[in-house]
């Protein structure tokens, strides 16, 4: 493994983190739809950050819609029974599926990605203006 893709990695790692972090710090001081709605971003943040972990060479678009096609996955499955039962019995499970699907959650989560997505590319463009092509991930 390259040193530039362990850089990555601890990077995306810390990012979750951060993430988290500030997810639960606005749940515990605010109340309402910017707790809501900065809770679908920051959740769909983190998600492209694992996506950016696991495949650390991946061009932002197609991670950006694998994090947004993901975080969408979890939110349709909220219309089953499934994840409601899950989280009544785990507080992870209630963490990474929810309990119960919310249509504004779907608009919210392209907000937490896109700017990512965008400093993604921002950060691969520079990069490879200095340095020449990306090596393409086997």
């Amino acid at each position: 493994m390259s040193l530039t893709v362990r850089w990555i990695r601890l990077l995306m790692a810390v990012s979750a983190a951060g993430f988290a972090g500030a997810a639960y710090a606005i749940r515990a001081t605010m109340d309402g739809p910017i707790e809501q709605y900065s809770g679908a971003a920051l959740s769909a943040a983190i998600v492209y950050t694992i996506v950016i972990f696991i495949r650390p060479l991946i061009s932002p678009l197609p991670a950006g819609s694998a994090a947004t096609a993901y975080c969408w996955l979890i939110e349709f499955a909220q219309l089953t029974a499934l994840p409601a039962a899950l989280s009544q019995r785990s507080w992870l499970a209630r963490q990474l599926l929810g309990a119960q699907f919310d249509l504004i959650d779907v608009v919210w989560y392209p907000v937490g990605v896109i700017p990512l997505v965008a400093a993604h590319w921002f950060l691969q463009a520079r990069t490879r203006s200095r340095t020449g092509p990306t090596p393409v991930e086997p």
